[in-house]
């Protein structure tokens, strides 16, 4: 009886050491991978209803945030394959409204990656000492900021009646995603020192 007792509790003690002490992270990169996933879907499908509804400017603003999203994906994917996880598909699942009712969607989601989600990752991640899985997280909450000043500038901009004003040129960095709306952005990224000679245009 002593024995199968010392037995018991040598499986209670000993039962987390052989969860993974990073285990944290890769529960939060593989939620992050599925956001990025529908983001990136979801703007595309919100920039095919701006131009149905004549809103260029938006549609570019959107095919290019979409872009980025995808980016961001991948990233969390390559960490999380790095920390020996598999990766399943992702079924994006949203609802298409109006361009209106899709930026202030946008605007809500990017404001909760970065007021919250993101940066509870991000701490996690230094916690856990994953440094990649923190830099791709870094890399992701830094460009969101950039998004909501987009979606928030469209947003008030079609509100008014000038959404022909906003900007058609946006460029994003192929290796974190960061996102401009600049005519001539700077040499390189301010994330990740990828030269601007390398970005992704979209104008169109």
């Amino acid at each position: 009886m002593k024995r199968t007792l010392l037995s018991v509790i040598a499986i209670v003690v000993f039962a987390g050491y052989g969860m993974p002490a990073n285990e944290k992270t890769i529960a939060n990169l593989k939620s992050a991978y599925k956001g990025e996933s529908t983001a990136s879907a979801k703007y595309a499908a919100y920039a095919q209803q701006a131009r149905k509804e004549g809103l260029v400017s938006i549609a570019i603003m959107f095919t290019a945030t979409s872009k980025s999203e995808a980016i961001h994906a991948n990233n969390h994917k390559v960490v999380l394959q790095r920390l020996g996880q598999k990766v399943e598909d992702v079924k994006p699942e949203f609802t298409v409204k109006t361009t209106k009712e899709n930026l202030e969607d946008a605007v809500q989601g990017e404001s909760y990656e970065i007021t919250t989600m993101y940066p509870g990752f991000l701490t996690t991640a230094k916690e856990e000492d994953v440094i990649d899985g923190a830099k791709s997280i870094r890399w992701a909450l830094n460009t969101e900021k950039n998004h909501l000043i987009f979606y928030n500038k469209a947003l008030e901009a079609l509100k008014s009646g000038k959404a022909g004003s906003l900007p058609k040129l946006y460029w994003v960095c192929p290796k974190c995603g960061n996102t401009f709306d600049v005519p001539t952005p700077a040499r390189e990224c301010p994330l990740c020192a990828t030269p601007s000679s390398k970005y992704i245009k979209f104008d169109k």
